[in-house]
């Protein structure tokens, strides 16, 4: 079995036990360094399908990635012994999420370092990614095992809203979300003259991301924001800014 956690923010640690052979998926290129007794035991793979089993779901799954842009190039480390391998990528934050069984995870592929064997990996279109950097798709993990990890990335250190309790209605600026579990978003457009001339009294904050006491779910967001995918001002600024690098608490 594999156990995860982050090191100093920005590294993942994983460690595997021993006790059979261990699978993890991780962005290619993200390995860093390793350890184990003996000679080493763990190699890596590339996908160059995808993570299923099955070689026409990988086609599938791979041709409906690449049609919605969510593809990751993923690398398949295989450990069969006792190991400590080491993940980052560009100095960004890591995030250990733990999934439930059933549980689904919405991630920007750009945001995703790893991921377990235990975890199903696909994706799933939101129509309202049209006007925001997210696009029109999300990539998504679901748990299926006792051993089901997602492992994020955030530009700087993220923080968590949820509703999962309280029922309190949340907001999410699109550019600034890098992942979410349960309910999925509505979306509010709040247009006025003011945002279509970029007057100064013009707020900024065009559309959002909205979960309401119905739509509970747990957002993880991070301190800069993607390029906004339109300018919704007639006066050449930005609306948004550009994305940066992110444990999940229940």
């Amino acid at each position: 079995m594999l156990r995860l956690e982050v090191v100093n923010e920005l590294t993942l640690k994983v460690e595997s036990d021993g006790y059979g052979q261990d699978v993890l998926f991780t962005k290619t290129g993200a390995f860093i360094g390793g350890e184990c007794p003996g000679n080493k035991n763990f190699k890596f793979e590339k996908c160059l399908l995808g993570p299923e089993g099955n070689p026409m779901q990988a086609l599938m799954g791979q041709i409906g990635r690449r049609f919605t842009g969510e593809n990751l190039p993923l690398t398949k480390v295989t450990m069969s012994g006792q190991s400590i391998t080491y993940y980052a990528n560009e100095e960004q934050h890591v995030i250990v999420v733990p999934l439930r069984q059933g549980e689904t995870l919405s991630v920007e592929s750009e945001n995703l370092l790893a991921f377990t064997e235990d975890c199903k990996y696909g994706i799933r279109f939101l129509a309202q990614g049209v006007i925001s950097q997210k696009g029109w798709a999300t990539s998504t993990l679901t748990g299926r095992g006792p051993n089901a990890y997602a492992v994020v990335l955030s530009e700087g250190n993220p923080i968590i809203l949820s509703n999962e309790q309280s029922g309190t209605t949340l907001e999410a600026d699109p550019d600034a979300v890098v992942c979410w579990t349960g309910a999925d978003p509505s979306f509010e457009l709040a247009m006025s003259w003011k945002n279509l001339l970029g007057s100064r009294g013009a707020s900024g904050e065009s559309y959002m991301f909205q979960w309401t006491g119905n739509q509970r779910a747990s957002v993880l967001i991070q301190p800069k924001e993607r390029n906004s995918g339109i300018n919704l001002g007639m006066d050449g600024g930005d609306s948004g800014r550009r994305p940066s690098r992110q444990t999940w608490g229940r």
